[in-house]
């Protein structure tokens, strides 16, 4: 799938076009690290196939999956591109993936030349902060079984794409409490 592909569903072809000037197909292997902790971010990107995670690693090597990103979906480490500040996460393909690669001071000169584009951003922002709304109320609120269970129906196919223990790292348990919870769904 293009980039117009896909937005042309969204937005005004012309705008699709816009866009698609300014964007760079990037091909990243399994493993490979679209943006690193620490960096200061300049890019962001439309994920054309493939799957990323976006991960804080501590002092002691463990994992901490913040969010997982499928097909369609724009990546960034958002909050630190626009503040010129280095990022606290890393965002890792999960599989080969294929992005169409946007650098911030492109972005910027869409934002500031149409008010269209404010409106697109504004428009992802809130879908990212939904998310994030919901993400923090099942970590907060639902047990662990739970949130399985949401994460299947919310995700379908997802399980099988991804390694058990991210998927616990992202409901935040231990791989073998996921472990016991699938058996017991699955008995």
């Amino acid at each position: 799938m293009e980039l117009t592909d896909y937005l042309q569903s969204k937005i005004p072809i012309e705008k699709a076009q816009e866009l698609a000037a300014i964007a760079r197909p990037i091909s990243l292997q399994q493993g490979g690290y679209f943006i690193r902790e620490g960096e200061v971010p300049k890019k962001l990107a439309f994920v054309r196939s493939g799957l990323f995670r976006f991960v804080y690693i501590n002092e002691r090597g463990q994992e901490f999956t913040k969010g997982i990103m499928q097909e369609q979906s724009f990546i960034s480490s958002y909050s630190a591109m626009v503040s010129q500040s280095p990022s606290h996460f890393y965002i890792e393909a999960l599989e080969d993936s294929k992005i169409f690669e946007i650098t911030y001071k492109n972005w910027l000169k869409l934002y500031h030349g149409d008010v269209f584009w404010v409106k697109f951003a504004l428009e992802l922002v809130e879908k990212g902060f939904i998310k994030k709304e919901k993400r923090e109320r099942s970590l907060l609120l639902f047990d662990a079984e739970t949130r399985y269970r949401n994460f299947l129906e919310e995700h379908p196919g997802l399980e099988k794409r991804i390694p058990q223990h991210i998927i616990a790292s992202y409901l935040g348990i231990q791989p073998e409490s996921l472990s016991r919870i699938r058996k017991k769904i699955h008995s």
